[in-house]
């Protein structure tokens, strides 16, 4: 047990530059990271691995922390007979994605954290699983400790037959990554008829959103009903459905308690139908992408609810998670003084007391305190239960005098709220999730015409490119004591289709080449050359029981999907038909699962939908002057196929796809592509408005 603080010993994770590893470092459990000495520790005793995986917001694993590895007596039977390793999430992806699809085939269950998972000694090869474990048989799990001490005798006495069952496993995940068909299948548009049946199907018309609670905001389904819809804006009868299941979920989850009511910011998800009662815990890649689709809703409906709730998510975000040096923070705990949701939470009287008596009339009848408490029979967590008009008509106001009587109190309570103890931050600067904020921000900035919002979304990029691309190498996190993570293919790739996002707001070369860099990094790394797609791991990598590549998003867009979408773009934009036929071939090699399970694939729709028709891309060449207002006006309306660049024409070192569109003698010029052709180029705003074919 290493090092030694005052009286306090503390373990190996001290030193470790996660905030979660740092949680457990004065835990009596003699935790390692995951790491050489740990595997070779294991090897050396013949001890089976405990490998625990979790993260710092994540409520179920502060609770297994404290009933279980705080306890000395657990923590001694763990010494005895495992070697225990402690792993961080967010900054292993590769080892929590292998070890949850094991944990799924072993115990024929969904995952989650804390992940429990026992290892083979000598080959990592996972026997034994679970997830949350209580200290005592409680809603038919077994003892923690008891358990500890069945499996560790059990390992002993029947190491073989395990060591069997974990090759199949090994092998099985294998199988997760099929090889190339035989004869490269004809993509068509089916698997995204199929996924807007599918959503429709899942789609509840009460409350919005798709299935039954807990309910999950799904950002990358309502994206794709929104395309849904725009793409049928001209048809003989438009989708309305699409758009109307949009616009519903978007609605309930901003009057929910899953948006916090006076501060902004989503959490996780909702443990109830109704979006009433959140999983407390905020997350940045959440956040990131409800940015984007709430900046979107805005920009194709104009309804001002979805304005104001991506403002107030962008700002949220800035403030709360923002760095001094532009970078953005992991996430926000769900739990304070031991209790999750502590923080969020009020006693009506508490709010009583603390506003004058018109102002408390308008906020209880606006959040639900006049209703029955809604927390654990006794606490309100707000959520919107009557909107401005109703109370306006039963105060005898007009609506503005309720909008003032609101915003006063809310401001009155966030003081308020301020005082208590806040739940903890986590700080570790993530790329891929960093890349999800540049992007909404990016869209939030052209859709709102916030451009402050832009200038985050370049400090949060020049970080990550000051910080993180080294030497050639994109690392997934920024400095730490330990040795540097290798990023994955979503840092990559998020990373791309970020950096592109943000030319649409404003253009830097130097930003371009730094995605043909990573671009480039990604066909180099991650491609598998024999039968298409990437893998989530680089070549480069440590080699762990599996490599996995998956195309299914799940709480992230899958990094697959965007690839394909981000190379696609990226390849038409420059002419480069590397990036097309790697994008094309990820689309073949995802064309089994896209037809068998459409909806789960939503990220590999929307590279599906522009293979088939490729984007519409804008160039437009000037002075800033000239070209400004014609992005602008662009920018007005929703097209998410069409990508604008607006170029000045003193920006040097273009690649020659770019300068080869130079502007016109004293005034702008507008070059429209679709795929590989390019118009004439258009110098009047009319003649662009009028050249320019439906997105």
């Amino acid at each position: 047990m290493e090092p030694t603080r005052g009286a306090e010993t503390l373990n190996r994770l001290a030193t470790q530059s996660s905030p979660y590893l740092r949680q457990h470092a004065a835990n009596p459990v003699d935790w390692y990271p995951w790491g050489s000495e740990a595997l070779e520790r294991a090897r050396t005793l013949q001890r089976p691995i405990l490998l625990s995986i979790g993260y710092a917001a994540c409520h179920w694993c502060h609770v297994m922390a404290h009933e279980s590895f705080e306890d000395p007596a657990t923590a001694a039977v763990m010494n005895e007979l495992f070697v225990s390793i402690k792993v961080d999430r967010e900054e292993r992806p590769d080892l929590d994605r292998i070890y949850q699809l094991a944990h799924q085939m072993l115990t024929r269950r969904g995952g989650g954290w804390p992940l429990t998972m026992f290892l083979t000694h000598d080959d990592q090869r996972p026997f034994f699983g679970g997830t949350y474990f209580p200290p005592e048989p409680r809603h038919g799990l077994p003892g923690f400790a008891s358990l500890l001490r069945e499996v560790a005798a059990y390992y002993r006495t029947h190491g073989a037959e395990l060591r069997e069952n974990g090759a199949a496993i090994v092998a099985a995940l294998g199988d997760l990554n099929p090889p190339a068909p035989a004869t490269p299948p004809q993509l068509t548009a089916e698997p995204l008829r199929q996924c807007r049946s599918a959503l429709e199907h899942n789609f509840d018309a009460r409350f919005g959103g798709f299935g039954p609670a807990p309910k999950f905001p799904a950002p990358g389904s309502l994206l794709r009903l929104l395309r849904d819809w725009r793409a049928s804006a001209t048809a003989s009868v438009p989708d309305l459905q699409a758009l109307y299941m949009t616009t519903l979920t978007l609605t309930r989850m901003a009057e929910g308690g899953l948006m916090d009511q006076l501060a902004g910011g989503f959490c996780r998800y909702s443990v109830d139908a109704q979006w009433d009662i959140p999983h407390f815990e905020k997350m940045l890649y959440d956040n990131a992408q409800l940015l984007t689709v709430y900046a979107e809703a805005a920009q194709a409906t104009g309804e001002p609810l979805f304005a104001e709730v991506a403002g107030r998510t962008a700002d949220w975000m800035l403030a709360e998670l923002g760095g001094p040096d532009g970078a953005l923070y992991a996430s926000i705990d769900a739990d304070s003084e031991g209790h999750e949701g502590r923080f969020y939470v009020w006693e009506r009287e508490a709010v009583r007391a603390a506003l004058p008596a018109e102002q408390y009339a308008a906020f209880a009848a606006r959040f639900g305190l006049d209703l029955a408490p809604n927390f654990e029979q006794r606490w309100y967590h707000l959520r919107v239960s009557a909107s401005v008009e109703a109370i306006a008509a039963a105060e005898h106001l007009d609506a503005a005098s309720v909008e003032r009587r609101l915003r006063e109190a809310s401001a009155a309570l966030l003081r308020e709220r301020s005082t208590r103890v806040r739940p903890a931050r986590d700080e570790k600067v993530l790329t891929s999730w960093n890349a999800l904020a540049i992007a909404g921000l990016a869209v939030a900035a052209r859709s709102l015409g916030r451009p402050e919002l832009a200038t985050a979304a370049g400090m949060a990029l020049d970080n990550l490119r000051a910080r993180h691309w080294q030497g050639g190498r994109l690392l997934a996190t920024g400095a730490s004591s330990g040795p540097p993570l290798k990023a994955y293919l979503d840092d990559h790739v998020f990373l791309i289709e970020a950096v592109l996002e943000l030319q649409t707001v404003r253009f830097r070369a130097a930003e371009l080449r730094f995605a043909t860099e990573l671009a480039d990094a990604v066909l180099a790394l991650f491609a598998d050359a024999e039968n298409g797609g990437f893998y989530f791991t680089g070549s480069d990598h440590e080699a762990l029981i599996s490599r996995p590549k998956s195309y299914s998003d799940d709480a992230l867009p899958a990094g697959n999907g965007v690839a394909a979408y981000a190379l696609q773009r990226l390849g038409y934009l420059l002419g480069e038909s590397r990036y097309l036929a790697a994008a094309e071939r990820a689309i073949q090699a995802a064309w089994p699962v896209l037809l068998r399970y459409p909806q789960a694939h939503c990220a590999m729709l929307r590279a599906l939908e522009e293979q088939l028709s490729p984007p519409q891309i804008v160039i437009l060449r000037g002075t800033p002057g000239q070209i400004e207002p014609w992005r602008q006006q662009l920018a007005a309306g929703y097209a998410p196929h069409q990508l604008v660049l607006a170029i000045s024409s003193e920006e040097s070192a273009l690649p020659e796809a770019l300068a080869s569109k130079p502007a016109r003698p004293g005034g702008a010029t507008a070059y429209v592509c679709r795929g590989s052709v390019c118009s004439e180029p258009v110098t009047t705003l009319e003649g662009l408005a009028s050249s320019l074919q439906p997105p």
